[in-house]
C-alpha cells in the first residue's frame, strides 16, 4: 500500500471529540481504528467543526430542539502551522491541529479550521459547523477541506494517493490539475461515493463555483468538460479519479446505472462497509457466543439492556422491562430511512406492544436544517407518550449509539430500496446479539445471502411500498417474540455475533482498499 491520505468531513472517532454527524463519521473511524492496528500508512484529513455538528436537546415541553455548543479539545496538538485558501477572492487563513496515533489508537488525522484571529468574522464561520445549510457556506467548507488540507499534506507528509470519502472534497483534484495536470490526478486520485440519493450527489452554479475558488486555476472550461453546467461534483470526481468505489455490492449496481451516461469516467468497483468489533463490540458476548455459553449471554445482555433502559427513565420517564424483546430503530434521521414505518399501522403495534411481544425505542439526529424529519421526530415524540412500552431518544452520538447497539435485542432497518448505500448500524448491533431485521437494501441483502438463518428480511425487492412492507413487519415480531428468550432464540444470537465479524469487521474492508484502491 502508498502513502494514502484520507479526505471526509467527518471522523466519528470517540464521544468527546464531537467532529461527526453519523454514519459516514463512524465509517471512518472504523476505518482508521483498524488501519492503525493493522500498521497502515494512511492519514487522515479533516475539518474542526467549533460547534460540531448539533446538539441535539429537548425544549421545555419535551420536544427535539437543535442546538450549538462550542466545543474545546486540549488533546489536539497545535502543529503551530496555517496555511492560506482563496475564497471569493479574499484569503482565508486555515490553522491546523493533529490527532495523535496515540490519543485513541488510530491513524494520525489533520484538523482545519478557519476559526482564528487572523480571519475576519464571515471567514471564521467556515468551520464553525458540520454541513452547514447556508449554500457559500457548505462550498468555502469544501474548498478549505480540499486545497488546504492538500496543502497541508504537502507540507507535512509524503502522499502517493489521495482518497476522497464522498466529493465534498473535490476542490482537492482541482488544485492538483492546476499544479500537475489531469493525467497526473487520475493517477493519484480515488473516490468512495455512498448516498445514491440525489440530495447526497452535489450540483452547483458553474459560475458560482468558479468565483468562490473551487477550481482554483483550473480554466472553467475544463472544468465544465469534467462535471457538467450546472456542475455535478459527483460526476466529476469519477471523471478525475483513478479507481472509484460503492459501499455494498447492491449499491455497486446502482451506482454503476445512475451514472451509466457517464463518459471518460473510471472504473467503479464496491468495496462493502464495515465496522470494528473491537470498539463496537462488548468483549462478554463476545467470549459468551464464542462458547455458546447462553446463559452467560443471557445474563450480560440483560445488564446491558438495563444500563439502556436506566437512560430511557432518565431521558423519558418510561421504564422498560428487560424480559421483553426491545426493538431499536435508531439511525440518521431521514425521510428515506422510513422512521415512522413501525406506527404505519398503529393498531398492529398497540396490539403487539399491549401483548408484551416487543417494546420500541427510536433515536437518531435530523439534520439541523430537515424540518419535516424534525417534524417526524417531534410526532413520535408525541405519540410515544401515551403509548406504553415506546420511547424516543434524543443526543444520539457514539456513546449511545453504542449503548443501543448493546442493549437491544432486534435491530431494526426500514430503507425504502435501492436508496441505502450500505448502513453499517446493524453490523454493530448484530457483533452484540441483536438480531438484523431488514429491507433487502444495502449491506444486508449480502449479509441476508451469506447467512439466511441470522436474520430476518422485510418483503422482497419487488414489492416495495409501505403497507405491504409495514405488514411484513408485523409478521416477523410475531414470529421472533415467540421464539424470543428461547434456545432456538440464543443459538441464532450467537451465530449472528460469530458469523458477523467473518466479513464485516473493518480489518476486512481496510485490507481490501489496500489492495483495490491505495495500490
Amino acid at each position: 500500500m502508498k502513502n494514502t491520505a484520507y479526505f471526509c468531513m467527518e471522523f466519528g472517532i470517540d464521544q468527546m471529540l464531537k467532529n461527526y454527524a453519523g454514519g459516514l463519521g463512524y465509517l471512518a473511524g472504523s476505518h482508521f481504528r483498524s488501519a492503525y492496528n493493522l500498521n497502515l500508512p494512511l492519514v487522515g484529513v479533516s475539518m474542526l467543526w467549533s460547534y460540531g455538528y448539533y446538539d441535539q436537546i429537548r425544549d421545555k415541553e419535551g420536544q427535539m430542539n437543535v442546538h450549538y455548543v462550542r466545543k474545546y479539545y486540549e488533546f489536539l496538538e497545535d502543529i503551530d502551522l496555517k496555511v492560506s485558501v482563496n475564497i471569493y477572492g479574499s484569503t482565508v487563513w486555515v490553522k491546523v491541529y493533529k490527532l495523535n496515533s496515540d490519543i485513541f489508537e488510530t491513524c494520525p488525522i489533520y484538523f482545519l479550521t478557519t476559526d482564528i484571529p487572523e480571519n475576519y468574522y464571515l471567514s471564521r464561520t467556515i468551520s464553525h459547523k458540520l454541513y452547514d445549510g447556508n449554500n457559500l457556506t457548505h462550498i468555502a467548507q469544501e474548498i478549505v477541506l480540499g486545497v488546504a488540507g492538500y496543502k497541508v499534506m504537502q507540507k507535512c507528509e509524503n502522499i502517493d494517493i489521495y482518497h476522497i470519502n464522498e466529493a465534498q472534497s473535490l476542490p482537492l483534484g482541482f488544485k492538483m490539475i492546476e499544479e500537475y495536470g489531469l493525467d497526473y490526478v487520475k493517477n493519484h486520485l480515488v473516490f468512495t461515493t455512498h448516498t445514491p440519493v440525489s440530495a447526497g450527489n452535489e450540483v452547483h452554479d458553474i459560475n458560482l463555483l468558479n468565483k468562490m475558488g473551487f477550481f482554483s486555476g483550473v480554466d472553467i472550461t475544463v472544468a465544465k468538460k469534467l462535471g457538467g453546467a450546472p456542475f455535478n461534483l459527483t460526476v466529476a470526481a469519477l471523471r478525475m479519479s483513478k479507481k472509484a468505489n460503492a459501499v455494498s455490492k447492491l449499491h455497486n449496481e446502482t451506482t454503476n446505472n445512475m451514472w451509466d451516461f457517464i463518459k471518460d469516467k473510471c472504473e467503479i468497483t464496491y468495496i462493502t462497509n464495515a465496522q470494528d468489533k473491537n470498539y463496537w463490540q462488548d468483549p462478554i458476548i463476545r467470549n459468551a457466543a464464542k462458547n455458546y455459553d447462553y446463559d452467560k449471554l443471557r445474563d450480560r445482555k440483560r445488564e446491558l439492556k438495563e444500563l439502556l433502559f436506566e437512560e430511557v427513565a432518565d431521558q423519558t420517564g418510561k421504564i422498560l422491562d428487560p424480559d421483553i424483546m426491545t426493538v431499536v430503530w435508531a439511525r440518521r434521521f431521514t425521510e428515506y430511512k422510513r422512521p415512522n414505518l413501525l406506527l404505519h399501522d398503529e393498531d398492529k403495534l398497540k396490539k403487539l406492544l399491549d401483548d408484551k411481544k416487543l417494546q420500541v425505542i427510536w433515536a437518531g439526529k435530523p439534520h439541523p436544517n430537515d424540518t419535516n424529519s424534525q417534524i417526524t421526530f417531534n410526532w413520535i415524540i408525541s405519540k410515544t407518550r401515551n403509548l406504553k412500552g415506546t420511547a424516543i431518544l434524543t443526543g444520539y452520538e457514539l456513546k449511545l449509539s453504542k449503548m443501543l447497539k448493546q442493549g437491544s435485542d432486534v435491530w431494526l432497518n426500514t430503507p425504502k430500496r435501492p436508496n441505502e448505500a450500505s448502513g453499517t448500524s446493524g453490523m454493530s448491533a448484530s457483533m452484540n446479539a441483536s438480531i438484523h431485521l431488514s429491507t433487502l437494501d444495502g449491506w444486508h441483502a449480502e449479509w441476508a445471502e451469506m447467512y439466511p438463518d441470522n436474520s430476518y428480511t422485510i418483503g422482497d425487492c419487488k414489492n416495495i411500498h409501505d403497507a405491504y412492507e409495514a405488514n411484513c413487519m408485523y409478521n416477523h415480531f410475531e414470529i421472533m417474540s415467540n421464539i424470543y428468550d428461547t434456545e432456538e432464540w440464543w443459538n441464532k444470537a450467537c451465530n449472528c455475533v460469530n458469523d458477523i465479524v467473518k466479513y464485516f469487521d473493518s480489518e476486512r474492508m481496510v485490507k481490501e482498499y489496500a489492495e483495490k484502491m491505495y495500490i
